[in-house]
């Protein structure tokens, strides 16, 4: 028997991403049970079950190894906790326990066809975010996507969705106007700036893809930041496609980080050693290209942020973003103001040197290369 898959979410409050992580587990539960493999799942803070009931279960039922999949498209450890720190205080109170980590999921070719899927469903039938009738042909090179991700403290994470959004758009929509990247928080630009930069590059449709496994407050965020901004903007087809959620094509990639991992390929975003027991130290890579050799352990370790903390993090959220707001607006204003002093150059350009052809047609004296006024 294989060792069993332990899938980590990060924790929500909302129960309707609860909800869907419960039926994910289930549907790997139904794949997996020819293998044979056990499937459990837990989450690191805010949810139920805790990752550590679910360890405790495990290890109940005889399994001493198995592989943790951390949830997450971005290998995010801010967004989605210290899994590292939180594997050790486990390995605290179960010193036979050993595991091997996989990769985060993302950007899996696969996840990338489930994301033009989603896409394919909005341009067909989601319903607009404004009420007024937009043209009646809409075409492609009309049509812009704004890919929407979390949002992150680290460049390097932020950097890998501005990444996805380019794969997506060379590799599934290359006839559309563009790709852009937005945010739901602590980076910029937020939705709004990424569906005012579609419009003044001329879409007269923009469809909002969030870039998010499961729905919850993150959808709800993301629909709300579109809804208000097309509130303003009647003349914009603006539309919102779904998560990616629980679907067989999320279940293969999964699948096949479980595989890997014990294959002994798999590359964790936090740590990389894929088994880590209690009694080896982890080796950890430095910024500089480097090791950090200690063991993740200890109790200093936290389990994942306090309430008190998610709290403080909600409040600097909402003052980050109407700082960001305030420099997207003044970016935007300056980007906009090169592109159409560019543009204006251009048709003068042209308008001139027709004028200069029809005015040396019209009087053959006139020198080429000299204005009519200037002879």
């Amino acid at each position: 028997m294989k060792p069993p898959l332990l899938l980590i979410g990060h924790g929500t409050h909302d129960e309707t991403g609860v909800a869907e992580f419960g039926r994910f587990v289930h549907r790997l539960r139904c794949r997996l049970d020819g293998l044979p493999a056990e499937v459990s799942g837990g989450f690191i803070t805010n949810a139920r079950p805790p990752l550590g009931e679910s360890i405790a279960s495990l290890i109940a039922r005889g399994h001493h190894h198995m592989v943790a999949v951390p949830l997450s498209l971005t290998g995010d450890r801010r967004a989605l906790g210290d899994v590292p720190g939180t594997m050790a205080l486990e390995q605290e109170r179960h010193p036979t326990l050993e595991y091997d980590l996989g990769r985060s999921l993302g950007p899996d070719p696969r996840v990338l066809r489930l994301l033009a899927e989603r896409l394919a469903d909005a341009r067909a039938e989601m319903p607009r975010l404004v009420t007024d009738e937009p043209p009646a042909d809409i075409a492609p090179g009309e049509t812009a996507v704004v890919l929407v991700g979390h949002g992150s403290t680290d460049p390097a994470v932020n950097a890998e969705v501005h990444r996805v959004s380019r794969l997506f758009w060379e590799t599934h929509v290359p006839d559309l106007l563009t790709v852009e990247t937005a945010y739901v928080s602590h980076a910029r630009p937020g939705v709004p700036g990424g569906l005012e930069r579609c419009r003044r590059l001329g879409a007269k449709r923009v469809i909002v893809l969030p870039y998010v496994l499961f729905a919850g407050g993150v959808l709800e965020r993301i629909w709300a930041q579109a809804l208000a901004y097309g509130a303003n903007h009647e003349g914009l087809d603006i539309r919102c496609a779904e998560v990616i959620g629980d679907c067989e094509g999320l279940a293969d990639v999964v699948i096949d980080r479980y595989e890997e991992a014990l294959a002994g390929s798999g590359e964790s975003s936090v740590s990389a050693l894929h088994r880590v027991h209690s009694a080896v130290p982890c080796v950890v890579p430095a910024a500089d290209g480097g090791a950090v050799r200690g063991p993740w352990r200890g109790a200093g370790l936290a389990a994942g942020p306090s309430d008190e903390e998610t709290d403080l993090d909600a409040d600097l959220d909402a003052e980050l973003d109407v700082e960001l707001d305030a420099e997207l607006d003044a970016d935007l204003d300056a980007e906009l103001d090169v592109e159409l002093d560019a543009e204006l150059d251009a048709d003068l350009d042209a308008e001139f040197e027709a004028d200069l052809e029809s005015e040396f047609e019209a009087d053959p004296g006139t020198l080429p290369g000299t204005h009519p006024s200037a002879v």
